[in-house]
């Protein structure tokens, strides 16, 4: 277990005491699926790649174990995130699980390992749960989203975003929020593509500004106590992720109840090998994404 007592932990680097969350209550529980995936694209705030490692696949008997403690402290959804999610042998059979208890989401980049198993995924229709999929689709421009993603692979999310709808399972989008940008007329400048898919114009958009890649060290502010009851609500501070969800991670063979979805690469998130546990946890805000969190409300949940 990561020592988490020292100063560096507690204190800013000028002393004052870190900003923090004391979860309140597991609403959401997210799995990372693996590193591994089928784009190798440069932003990607995972460092994923196809036949990457540094999070291992989950299993189904991984998965069971957390999933089934979970709803005995009475969660209400679980998340799926990589890599891409489709990518894992186990997957399908770790969604048609956790769905005979809560429903679901996918983030996924809805190209090849999705389209290739769409057959096995429309039953899940079928499931006692609902199922989300976030399509990611970076830009509302087919060439920028390409320019990272792969030529032709802002055609086949879309594709698949209008298959998955007219099947039935709920569809949203994530797309990349650019510094100084008009979110307003940014999310408006999907509507041509969301009508070419078919799907309503009025779907989520969920925005990510820049996280940064794993292992990264951005110089950002550093957030201190003052900081969170000074710039925040009570109720801005009850929505960070930390406060009502946690990751289950995979590496070295062993799984792990992470902070957030955003802290996999810093072992000091890791809170154990319970969500009960975890739960009882205080998450100390100094990773740099937690600055994101701060300055922009930015969250993987919707």
């Amino acid at each position: 277990m990561p020592t988490k007592h020292d100063n560096n932990w507690l204190f800013s680097s000028k002393g004052e005491k870190r900003g923090y969350i004391q979860p309140n209550l597991l609403d959401e529980l997210w799995f990372h699926t693996g590193t591994s995936c089928n784009l190798r694209c440069p932003f990607c705030l995972e460092d994923s790649k196809p036949g990457d490692d540094r999070i291992e696949f989950l299993t189904l008997a991984d998965a069971k174990t957390y999933i089934d403690e979970a709803v005995e402290l009475g969660v209400n959804k679980f998340s799926f995130t990589g890599g891409e999610p489709f990518v894992n042998p186990h997957f399908i059979s770790i969604l048609d699980y956790a769905l005979s208890y809560k429903p679901c989401q996918v983030l996924t980049n809805a190209t090849a390992p999705l389209m290739n198993q769409f057959a096995k995924v429309k039953p899940l229709i079928d499931k006692p749960n609902s199922l989300n999929f976030r399509v990611s689709l970076d830009y509302p421009d087919p060439q920028k989203h390409d320019a990272a993603r792969g030529e032709g692979n802002f055609a086949k999310a879309l594709e698949t975003l209008g298959q998955l709808y007219r099947a039935g399972f709920g569809v949203s989008i994530a797309r990349k929020m650019l510094a100084e940008e008009d979110s307003i007329a940014a999310d408006k400048a999907y509507a041509p593509y969301f009508l070419a898919a078919g799907v309503p114009l009025d779907i989520t958009i969920i925005k990510f500004p820049e996280l940064h890649k794993p292992k990264a060290t951005p110089e950002v502010p550093e957030i201190t106590e003052n900081c969170m009851t000074t710039y925040l609500t009570a109720a801005q501070r009850e929505a960070f992720m930390c406060n009502n969800s946690k990751m289950i991670v995979k590496q070295n063979g062993d799984c792990a109840v992470y902070a957030c979805t955003l802290t996999d690469d810093d072992s000091d998130y890791n809170l154990g090998r319970t969500l009960k546990a975890a739960m009882s946890e205080r998450v100390m805000l100094r990773h740099h994404r937690c600055y994101s969190c701060f300055a922009f409300g930015a969250s993987c949940s919707e």
